[in-house]
């Protein structure tokens, strides 16, 4: 009788290393580091993608102000005024035509954001009765982007490729110029998707349109609001 086991029928051969033989790479370094390594890649990527994409950060196209007595549904305006009150992450601004309510979200919560008095000049989305601010420019010339621009979903593929420089470079230019083609005037990119430009823009009869323009130069309407 024996003591030892069939575990699987098949015989085998163990190598020993050589005496004095020196290991390879692959054998000198655990099974579970090459597994780390495996997982850090990406993530090492991530983060480096996450670098460039605060650095090169989508900027929208500047608008002139107007008076907020003028103020209309637009995805692209702009006011400037005084702070007349401070509400958390909402404020008052006044000039001498009248007063809106700015919407600053995540970015102007504990009203520390601006300060009452202030001189500002707010761009964003005018919606009935407030502006969801995207930029906030102080008295003093400082700037501050309170919305994300957009681009590909975080994480998705478009999102690595777009941010390690392989993705698609939209010409804002070339587009702009389809926008126009298409019978549009004033122009105002306000975004960007994966494969596409937000776009505000008047038609021939002065009215706000909000636009899909495709990295392709289709350019179609969606809803202003």
């Amino acid at each position: 009788m024996s003591d030892d086991k069939t575990i699987d029928g098949t015989a085998r051969a163990i190598r020993e290393p050589a005496p004095g033989a020196v290991p390879t790479v692959a054998e000198r370094i655990p099974r579970r580091t090459w597994v780390v390594g495996a997982v850090a890649v990406p993530l090492a990527l991530g983060a480096a993608g996450l670098s460039l994409a605060q650095g090169t950060a989508f900027q929208p196209t500047p608008v002139e102000p107007v008076a907020i007595r003028a103020l209309a549904p637009s995805s692209a305006t702009a006011i400037k005024g005084e702070v007349a009150e401070i509400f958390g992450n909402k404020f008052v601004v006044q000039d001498p035509t009248g007063r809106v309510l700015v919407e600053t979200g995540r970015e102007g919560e504990g009203g520390t954001l601006v300060a009452k008095g202030e001189a500002v000049t707010v761009q964003g989305r005018y919606e009935t009765g407030f502006l969801r601010a995207g930029v906030l420019t102080h008295g003093d010339g400082r700037k501050v982007v309170l919305r994300p621009a957009g681009g590909p979903p975080m994480g998705s593929l478009d999102w690595a490729k777009d941010r390690l420089g392989l993705g698609p470079t939209p010409d804002v230019a070339a587009l702009t110029a389809a926008v126009q083609a298409a019978g549009y005037g004033d122009v105002r990119v306000t975004g960007r998707g994966p494969r596409h430009l937000e776009v505000a823009a008047k038609d021939r009869d002065g009215r706000e349109h909000q636009l899909h323009v495709g990295f392709d130069g289709q350019v179609r309407e969606r809803p202003l609001l």
